[in-house]
């Protein structure tokens, strides 16, 4: 439990520096430990699923808000998938409002289909689902739990996938989605170690049956490849890829930070990219710059490798081709430039 709330603490230091230094500790008052927060201290939800690593999350920052400068709510995503959804948002609202955390929002989505897999489509209408949230009550930062187990899953992966550094980086404990930043405080904790602060705490969590359906490949790599590593390689394996995410991680950011000023002093007045300043560039430089150029204009996630080796071509193999058909649009060399094109959207209510 000292744990959990020590990383709860943590992570919002450094998110937060000077909200700590607004607060003033009143015994008399009914505030956990007695710490009088101001009205206008930055507000804070917790993605709260109900299930263990989300609860002990919202059971901590409930502890912990007062004494860290904030005030704490939480966003609860009902994705309407499973039987008995509503009900299990309900009881995790409870939870949350007898942690302490106020205002507690429910919010019912629509999970659709847009082609990157039923775990892709739901993350995507999750996230969309705490941007929402955050606008409605002002708050400037969601907490989710996420733990140093599924920093692990995640660069296994990546690792399957072929995705490169950045995915192979893990996730990151703050980042930013727009205006709103994600914070998880709990990528230094194992999973085992969250869940036994509810144990010791006497709070019961919900368990989602998805979580051991091996149709999703997580659920795969959770229960049959990390354990199949650590038998033939011995333990520690979760504990190494997450170092191993942190050190990349690092990497990543320097190289992404070096790519954006380039792709910022390479661009005309038009935003077209300067293939003369690009092609005498490292590739791992000059791949970033191209991802940082085309999100402008694309989304990256139905961008292939081979998509963003044929851009690449464009500006290390220029014979004078056609324009390059991708996924929304197009992207034409002219001189020693690059432009890009965006499809038009189909007119309002016909088919695509």
């Amino acid at each position: 439990m000292a744990d959990v709330r020590r990383a709860v603490r943590d992570a919002l230091a450094l998110a937060f520096p000077s909200a700590r230094d607004r607060v003033h500790r009143d015994p008399s008052c009914d505030a956990p430990g007695g710490w009088v927060v101001p009205t206008g201290a930055p507000l804070v939800l917790v993605a709260l699923s109900g299930g263990p690593d989300s609860l002990a999350l919202a059971v901590a920052l409930g502890c912990e808000q007062g004494k860290c400068g904030v005030r704490a709510g939480a966003v609860i995503v009902d994705h309407g998938l499973q039987p008995g959804s509503a009900d299990v948002a309900e009881r995790a609202a409870e939870q949350a409002r007898a942690a302490g955390l106020d205002p507690v929002v429910i919010s019912h989505v629509v999970v659709t289909n847009e082609g990157g897999g039923p775990e892709a489509d739901a993350r995507a209408a999750r996230y969309a689902a705490f941007e929402a949230a955050a606008r409605e009550t002002g708050a400037t930062a969601v907490l989710i739990g996420h733990t140093l187990d599924d920093q692990a899953e995640t660069v296994l992966l990546g690792l399957a996938r072929g995705s490169g550094a950045r995915s192979l980086a893990g996730m990151r404990r703050h980042t930013r989605r727009g205006d709103l930043l994600l914070v998880r405080p709990f990528l230094g904790l194992t999973r085992e170690l969250v869940h036994r602060s509810l144990t010791d705490q006497g709070v019961e969590p919900w368990h989602d049956p998805q979580n051991a359906d091996p149709a999703f490949a997580r659920v795969r790599v959770r229960n049959n490849l990390l354990p199949a590593l650590e038998a033939e390689l011995g333990p520690g394996m979760a504990e190494a890829l997450a170092r191993t995410a942190a050190q990349l991680s690092d990497d990543a950011d320097y190289l992404d930070a070096l790519a954006a000023e380039t792709v910022e002093s390479s661009l005309t007045n038009a935003g077209a990219l300067s293939t003369e300043i690009l092609a005498p560039l490292h590739p791992a430089i000059r791949s970033r710059c191209l991802r940082i150029w085309l999100a402008r204009a694309f989304d990256l996630s139905q961008l292939s490798a081979a998509h963003l080796a044929a851009v690449d071509g464009l500006i290390m193999n220029w014979h004078g081709q056609d324009a390059l058909d991708l996924p929304g649009g197009s992207v034409t060399r002219r001189d020693n430039a690059l432009e890009t094109r965006c499809s038009p959207l189909p007119p309002e209510g016909v088919a695509v």
